[in-house]
């Protein structure tokens, strides 16, 4: 029986010289956490935990998967990953409870089950979206994100020139000319481009209907998170029938995505691979998505090393979904491959390689490490 042996967790900051700006808040760095499985064969696998926020969170992600997680799995004998995930899901509840932390056992969670779907991957010489489907696409639509409205005109410019015809805008920072300003973006895009929005949970019900009832002219692809995700259930209702509306990267586990699915509020669905699931729990959301006629788009704002598995994700659920890149500087994705060379008339290009294609961290990366833990059986 194979038996895990070694788990390896970098946390990593990137300084950076323009922050990257949300409604809610600022990120003054680029963090990212990932880690790296190893059997008692010598099979590996790469995975990567969500640290964007809180500021401080990556070390702490890193700690947590030494001291909490990782003794629950290394040195046992390996189950399938989806059945691990949902066990570690299981095992992990109280602890999670007690502490009032469920968003970070969750991504740990995530980024282990990456690394699991991996390392089966590699050891079968494929691809992780073969591995899961059988599927064998050599590219995904995508589009670029993380654009604030301020900086869009620049941004999109720049991003248009990388290959890009798709762009999400971040709205809802209380401006008195935001329409104004999303409506120049718009008219300034090419016959064959797209824009989305998105408003990190800005506003109230309210807030979202009149800004919505003032761009309802404009052929937006989506609106994304207008208002808090555990909003109530008639406020998001009163926001349906003008554009699309998306969400997911902040709601986590399958029954709370059933019962976004039966409201029937979201067109959109886009869980984060680094935040739940990984691959094990995104893509079964997916699948229900695409049956209920509804579109799967994998969220995603961090390194190299998840935005790769993203990619392996929506390839393996196929459905009209894009790649979300982000365009913001970001020293710990672009260390992987910058996005020029991977995005070409608005697809991202699949790494030809087993599991998510990444090998070893770059030296980029390693000179960013600011906090490091390994554990052997």
């Amino acid at each position: 029986m194979t038996r895990l042996t070694r788990i390896q967790a970098w946390a990593c900051r990137s300084p950076i010289h323009i922050p990257v700006e949300t409604s809610f808040g600022r990120m003054k760095d680029r963090p990212a956490v990932f880690l790296r499985i190893e059997d008692d064969s010598g099979a590996f696998g790469w995975g990567e935990i969500f640290a964007n926020w809180p500021a401080s969170g990556a070390e702490h992600r890193v700690n947590l998967l030494a001291e909490d997680i990782a003794p629950m799995v290394i040195g046992h004998p390996l189950a399938p990953p989806e059945s691990m995930f949902h066990d570690l899901e299981q095992r992990t509840h109280i602890r999670a409870l007690q502490c009032g932390e469920f968003g970070p056992f969750r991504q740990v969670l995530a980024g282990l089950d990456q690394a699991m779907w991996d390392m089966l991957a590699r050891r079968a010489d494929q691809p992780v979206q073969q591995a899961l489907t059988g599927g064998q696409a050599k590219r995904v639509p995508a589009y670029a994100s993380g654009i604030p409205i301020a900086a869009a005109p620049q941004m999109i410019a720049r991003a248009r020139t990388d290959g890009f015809t798709r762009f999400k805008v971040k709205v809802g920072f209380g401006t008195s000319d935001e329409i104004e300003q999303v409506h120049r973006v718009h008219a300034n895009l090419a016959p064959n481009e797209t824009l989305m929005l998105d408003a990190n949970q800005a506003w109230t019900a309210s807030q979202a209907a009149q800004f919505l009832d003032q761009i309802a002219d404009l052929p937006i692809g989506w609106l994304e998170e207008p208002i808090r995700a555990d909003c109530p259930d008639d406020d998001w209702r009163q926001l349906m029938g003008r554009i699309p509306l998306a969400g997911g990267e902040n709601i986590a586990g399958l029954t709370d995505f059933d019962a976004a699915l039966a409201l029937g509020v979201l067109d959109v669905y886009q869980p984060d691979i680094a935040k739940w699931g990984g691959f094990s729990g995104c893509l079964a959301v997916a699948r229900r998505a695409l049956t209920q006629g509804h579109i799967y788009c994998p969220h995603f704002l961090g390194g190299g090393i998840g935005l790769a598995a993203s990619a392996q994700l929506l390839a393996a659920a196929g459905g009209p979904g894009m790649l979300e890149v982000d365009v913001n500087p970001n020293p710990l994705r672009d260390a992987f491959g910058p996005i020029a060379d991977q995005i070409e008339n608005g697809f991202w290009k699949l790494r030809d390689a087993p599991g998510i294609g990444i090998n070893a961290l770059p030296d980029a990366v390693l000179d960013l490490v600011t906090h490091y833990r390994e554990l052997t059986a």
